[in-house]
């Protein structure tokens, strides 16, 4: 066993997953910038594993999360810095705070999220975004045992495994295609373990949505720089004896590459019934570091569809719903058979307070982890709209 995948917060989830900007340019370099990435793989000391600050690709907001994480077309207030930064051009308010908390494998991991959006002018919006993902209180029994071979309880200290993700938006509509709105990510990538190894990444994401007349079409590029993190260990002589005599490996001084992921989207809202609407969305994850079990899986690309409903009620009662996560397992008698997950929401908008409410992780297998999400939004200032 590799003691740096053992140190490594992923492992958390890898055992789940200002001025006037122009588009032509910003698409050239990026593009640019990702050829050259896939044309030399082999940096220096670099490795692009699976799964890589795969706790980015969880999802933001309880209203995303109830409807399988299907947003990247329809999104439409401050966590459209997470899912498309050209959504921000779409909120309603001069201001607007999201909040959410969540908590995984029985409250051992907890996942939180926060974000501020406002517009700059009638063209223009700005965008910050904070997750965090983290096991705390995790015992270091690596020095329990002293010099002279006796164990000492009073050795046992506790460190976290944490991840940090930072996420600076812009967005701006297109002045030469009425409907086309696009916007930037800078993103910055934090992650620690304890005080003895800790890691900073840095990338660039590009996103853009259009909508032609009752459709809205979306497309995300994540990482598309791809996102290098360049990690540093501070281990004591006495880890590293422990680590030698278990034999693990030393971790050393290493740069790791989280390759471009690519989401498409396609929504429509229909309103009927007076004061009844349904929007509907279907989204499509495509990776580019290897083969996945999903549902469409090549060497080198995976592609994994996932939708969602949310049918509302005055504007302010929502009920919503979705399915992903298909999978291929084998099941106790040897047979291979499709699984998927479906999700359920609840959504209640009071004014300027939306509270929203998401249970996943419910999946039709023999034991099933719930996860319950809640987030919250609020309207700072209204425009008269």
């Amino acid at each position: 066993m590799n003691v740096t995948n053992c140190l490594l917060p992923s492992i958390i989830t890898d055992c789940m997953k200002p001025g006037r900007l122009k588009i032509d340019k910003v698409l050239y370099r990026l593009g640019a910038i990702t050829f050259l990435v896939f044309l030399c793989p082999s940096i220096s000391h670099a490795q692009a594993p699976k799964y890589s600050n795969e706790f980015m690709a969880i999802g933001v907001g309880a209203r995303s999360l109830g409807m399988s994480n299907a947003m990247v077309a329809s999104v439409n207030d401050a966590t459209a810095g997470y899912w498309n930064p050209a959504g921000l051009l779409r909120i309603e308010s001069n201001i607007q705070l999201a909040l959410m908390h969540a908590e995984y494998f029985a409250g051992i991991a907890k996942y939180d999220y926060a974000s501020f959006a406002t517009p700059i002018d009638s063209n223009s919006a700005l965008g910050m975004s904070l997750i965090r993902f983290g096991v705390d209180d995790i015992p270091n029994t690596t020095e329990l045992i002293d010099a002279n071979g006796n164990v000492d309880f009073d050795r046992i200290t506790s460190f976290s495994a944490v991840d940090y993700g930072f996420l600076l938006s812009y967005a701006r509509k297109a002045p030469f295609l009425p409907g086309l709105r696009y916007g930037v990510n800078a993103k910055v990538i934090h992650r620690k373990v304890g005080d003895f190894a800790r890691a900073w990444g840095f990338g660039l994401e590009l996103g853009a949505q259009y909508e032609w007349g009752p459709w809205q079409f979306g497309v995300m590029g994540r990482d598309l720089t791809s996102t290098f993190n360049a990690w540093s260990y501070s281990l004591s002589d006495q880890m590293q004896q422990v680590f030698a005599a278990t034999g693990n490996e030393i971790p050393e001084n290493s740069l790791e590459i989280t390759l471009p992921r690519f989401q498409f989207g396609a929504a429509r809202m229909i309103e009927f019934k007076q004061k009844f609407s349904l929007l509907a969305e279907l989204n499509v994850d495509i990776t580019s570091d290897g083969k996945r079990n999903v549902l469409i899986a090549a060497h080198t690309f995976s592609a994994d569809p996932h939708m969602g409903l949310e049918l509302g009620y005055n504007k302010m009662i929502f009920l919503r719903g979705g399915v992903g996560n298909i999978q291929k397992v084998t099941n106790l008698d040897g047979e291979q058979e499709r699984t998927f997950q479906p999700n359920l929401g609840l959504g209640l908008k009071l004014k300027r307070l939306s509270i929203d409410y998401a249970m996943t992780d419910i999946g039709d297998q023999s034991v099933a982890i719930y996860s319950n999400i809640f987030s919250l939004k609020l309207d700072i200032v209204r425009t008269d709209k």
